[in-house]
């Protein structure tokens, strides 16, 4: 039988470490569409990194049935930690305007076999990291605006606005990124099929050996 989060993280806390063996094994492939269009190497660290400060932490979690909200919390900050790390000395990030195709520059390590979907991982790479974020947590992770305000520290109702806003500058910056007016039509005519290919063909990756 199928447990749920709050079952499994009770019966790790009782000492069940199969039941904790099994939350983390749950979460390893979203984990790793979240940092995977964003950092173009240590995908797989950031993700041990982040399960492992859950397993520090984990008694501490309130509400068992919200693990997966704690989770992308810490994955949240574990993402921001790292780019700050790979700032020159005196450099600052700001998240509301700095991207990560500007913070690290190369090609996503994301793989997408359609041209559409490798628009739309390059053009979510072009947006302010904030608004990249709400983008793919929201279509790659289905959390709700209420799990997403809690994850990124702002309220339901400002998440919305800035999920408008940040769908908004996506379909500029496919505009600007895009080969062909065929391609940008093609693209912006499903964007939320597209996105759900990619978050697809990010869960059917090879694991990386960075």
């Amino acid at each position: 039988m199928d447990c749920d989060d709050a079952e499994l993280l009770t019966r790790w806390r009782a000492g069940d470490l199969d039941a904790g063996e099994r939350l983390f094994e749950r979460y390893y492939s979203p984990l790793e569409r979240f940092f995977t269009n964003k950092v173009s190497a240590q995908v797989g660290d950031l993700i041990h990194e982040t399960l492992g400060k859950c397993l520090r932490a984990h008694e501490r979690i309130k509400n068992p049935g919200k693990f997966r909200e704690y989770l992308f919390t810490v994955a949240y900050n574990t993402l921001y930690s790292h780019l700050r790390s790979r700032q020159r000395r005196g450099e600052t990030i700001d998240v509301e305007v700095d991207s990560i195709a500007a913070l690290t520059p190369g090609p996503s390590s994301a793989l997408a076999h359609k041209r559409e979907q490798r628009l739309l991982l390059e053009a979510l790479r072009h947006l302010p990291v904030a608004d990249q974020v709400l983008l793919e947590l929201h279509y790659w992770q289905s959390l709700t605006t209420a799990e997403i305000g809690a994850i990124v520290g702002c309220p339901r109702n400002t998440v919305k606005s800035r999920l408008h806003r940040a769908h908004k500058r996506l379909k500029s910056a496919c505009t600007e990124l895009a080969e062909s007016a065929a391609l940008l039509q093609s693209t912006l005519s499903d964007l939320d099929g597209w996105a759900a290919g990619c978050r697809d063909a990010i869960s059917e990756r090879p694991e990386d050996n960075d």
